[in-house]
């Protein structure tokens, strides 16, 4: 087995609620500020504990949330977002939160699934979650987020006690990105989020004096570990931006002294190109991390040289939660990093399953106690999933060197197979991120008579930047095999994205097959 990167084991891990951590750390540091919100307000540690605990007893006591039910999230960032957590947990609850994009059939599907008795939801998207209860059988309120604290009050009644059995216990039920099947609830246990929460902050990557800054949406994972549950365990201060802008981002970054910032790669491209850049103080910084999909070579280049300061990646998924980083002051340019502590990976054959060697290339494995238990109501998906040994099957393409770092290549089901050759279509985007006019790129496969699949490229253009689609292809040529070459290439306005930044390339495969239908 390849090594697992030399962080020392943090085992035995304690059998904690997640709500533990929390309350630690209100205890210790009652009135440092936890959450800054979008309008420059503080919640303090002590007041936003204070807050969890009331709303835990709203839930019981006028909501009638049992232990075990489901309470939903469908909200941008806010801090508000973080008393529903904390407050449905301590009810004894577990938490599901949707994209507020949502459309109704996506977020009645979802509310469905989980099994949802109460939604917290902004003011705006109360009428439609409202217009849809009789759609949820167990759906029993609809609250408006904003509404959450009451700061004024001035006495507290304690909710009830729930045990919770942190290793049974469901915490959070999010829902994977449905890019290679339709959406299934992971069920991440209290033991799965507090040991991954440790794990994180064992690497050193944050601490009591950090200030984040979370644009990064709290209803993914990675949001949700990195900078929710991490830095409130830690101590730490994290700034809550409820949507992405980058001009709002560096003139935050430079008001709290940010030390340390997470990103998806569209994010850090926009960051990098940001006209502002320059005239921001951004010496506080002492990394960006970049995660959630591939991250181009030139994009992290760039965005080190605008924005000053080391840019490297970090890895996870919603079923196995944040599993690997790079160490702050030895990453390694295109690695997304080394596996957390007591986190094991392997790289398999595609085809036989049996493990390779350092440099081949195969089926990332990952084994760890913040694995997820499964898939929620799918016995059949878990155990496709999750191999006998409780691995993981991540279904990323990687490859692992002698010292244990690892580098993703693809996605396994997005592999173009041309000819007998597979073609990975994450290598030919970073190829086509370096031409100098090309802004954003994506690759697909393509059905060609003769050959089967064929790649082919859209690209978004850089303005002022002349070319055409021949040079960019031949640009492509020039530095890939014959077999990798694009076969065909089109300009477009964006490239379709997931709120974290994943190439949506199903929604290119349709529109493709749709055109060819015409």
């Amino acid at each position: 087995m390849i090594p697992r990167g030399g962080r020392p084991s943090l085992a035995p891990y304690p059998r904690q609620s997640l709500t533990a951590l929390l309350e630690a750390t209100a205890r210790r540091l009652p009135d440092k500020a936890a959450l800054i919100g979008s309008g420059g307000e503080v919640h303090s540690y002590g007041r936003l504990w204070m807050a969890a605990r009331r709303l835990a007893r709203f839930l019981q006591r006028e909501a009638g949330v049992r232990h075990g039910e489901t309470v939903a999230i469908m909200s941008a960032n806010c801090a508000e977002y973080a008393v529903v957590v904390y407050g449905a947990l301590l009810a004894g609850a577990k938490v599901t939160g949707l994209n507020p994009l949502f459309r109704e059939r996506e977020f009645t599907a979802q509310l469905v699934d989980a099994e949802a008795v109460v939604v917290f939801a902004t003011r705006a998207l109360r009428p439609a979650l409202g217009a849809t209860r009789g759609l949820v059988p167990t759906l029993r309120r609809v609250e408006a987020i904003e509404e959450v604290e009451a700061p004024g009050a001035d006495s507290l009644t304690e909710p009830d006690v729930v045990a919770i059995d942190p290793d049974q216990d469901l915490a959070f039920l999010p829902y994977s990105s449905g890019t290679t099947g339709m959406p299934k609830g992971v069920m991440l246990t209290h033991f799965n989020l507090a040991t991954n929460t440790r794990q994180w902050i064992s690497t050193g990557v944050i601490g009591e004096g950090s200030v984040q800054l979370a644009f990064l949406p709290f209803y993914h994972i990675y949001g949700a570990v990195v900078l929710l549950h991490a830095p409130l365990a830690v101590g730490a201060t994290c700034v809550v931006m409820p949507r992405f802008d980058a001009a709002q981002v560096l003139e935050l970054i430079e008001r709290y002294r940010v030390t340390e910032l997470y990103v998806a790669p569209p994010a850090l491209l926009a960051l990098a190109n940001c006209p502002v850049a320059d005239g921001r103080d951004l010496s506080s910084l002492r990394f960006i991390a970049s995660a959630a999909a591939p991250l181009p070579r030139e994009v992290a280049i760039l965005a080190a040289q605008r924005l000053r300061c080391p840019v490297f990646q970090c890895y996870g998924m919603t079923e196995a939660c944040p599993t690997h980083i790079n160490p702050p002051h030895a990453w390694r340019d295109g690695s997304v990093g080394l596996p957390l502590p007591d986190v094991e990976q392997r790289v398999v054959d595609l085809e036989t399953g049996a493990e390779v060697g350092v440099g081949a290339t195969g089926e990332l494995l990952v084994r760890g106690p913040q694995v997820m238990r499964g898939y929620w109501k799918q016995p059949d998906a878990t155990a496709q999933a999750i191999l006998p040994g409780g691995w993981v099957r991540t279904g990323d393409i990687a490859r692992l060197d002698a010292d244990g770092f690892l580098w993703l290549v693809d996605r396994a089901k997005e592999m173009i197979k041309y000819k007998g050759y597979q073609v990975a279509p994450a290598e030919l985007e970073a190829v086509l991120m370096e031409h100098p006019a090309v802004l954003d790129a994506a690759v697909i496969p393509i059905v060609m008579s003769d050959e089967g699949e064929a790649p082919k490229g859209f690209v978004v253009l850089r303005d002022g930047r002349p070319t055409t689609a021949a040079a960019i292809m031949a640009f492509v040529a020039e530095r890939v095999a014959p077999y990798k070459q694009l076969r065909a290439l089109e300009a477009v306005v964006e490239i379709p994205r997931s709120p974290t930044g994943k190439i949506l390339r199903r929604v290119l495969v349709e529109q493709e097959r749709r055109a060819r239908t015409q």
